[in-house]
């Protein structure tokens, strides 16, 4: 299974699950799962429709995101912004999980679905979930004003990130035991729409000791 380390020590593992609408070549839906100075950063990208042109724009938010990646997450989405004028545009949320501090900030414009899920609720400090709250718009075109959200994180918490080809209600009586990557797997079959293209992220926060205080 995929880990990120930072440092050398494993900070997240992580697993992804992806469908191209039926007919289709590619899929319009990408991600990227890169260790940075502060952390890691993970993002989902949906370009808008789907087939080539829907990949290409998605594929250039990817490629923004990768040539910035240390900068923050309101500030990558302005890249995306720029990067993707006059492609079909996307929506896409972005993530920093920060080492040592344990936190992370996340932001999105549009319909990519973010949750945050506890691993072990009497060790985390605020809400046992939380639900990105995204803002309406199109990278590309439409860039809303951004408002980054941070949360505190622990080990075991787990973010999840699901593009519109995945129904809501995903998340309910996800197995806890199971991998990342077994849960990725296991949204994209159960909760998959079959009416566009579909992607899941799942990225367990490892992290170590916290910072001290």
């Amino acid at each position: 299974m995929p880990k990120v380390s930072v440092g050398g020590r494993a900070l997240i593992e992580w697993g992804v699950a992806t469908l191209a609408l039926p007919g289709e070549a590619e899929s319009g839906d990408r991600h990227l799962v890169k260790p940075v100075s502060t952390g890691v950063l993970v993002a989902v990208v949906d370009g808008l429709g789907h087939g080539a042109e829907a990949a290409s724009a998605a594929q250039s938010a990817v490629t923004a995101l990768e040539r910035h990646a240390s900068e923050s997450p309101a500030s990558l989405i302005e890249r995306c912004h720029r990067a993707l004028k006059g492609t079909r545009g996307a929506v896409m949320s972005v993530a920093v999980l920060a080492d040592p501090d344990r936190s992370m900030t996340w932001v999105g414009v549009g319909n990519v679905e973010g949750l945050l899920l506890s691993g072990d609720g009497a060790a985390r400090r605020g809400p046992a979930r939380a639900s990105l709250v995204t803002r309406g718009g199109i990278v590309g075109s439409e860039l809303p004003r951004l408002h980054p959200v941070v949360h505190p994180i622990a080990p075991g918490d787990m973010l999840i990130f699901a593009t519109d080809g995945i129904w809501e209600g995903f998340a309910e009586g996800l197995p806890p035991e199971a991998t990342p990557q077994q849960l990725a797997d296991q949204i994209l079959a159960r909760h998959g729409k079959g009416t566009d293209d579909a992607l899941v992220l799942v990225a367990r926060y490892l992290g170590g000791p916290g910072p001290r205080g």
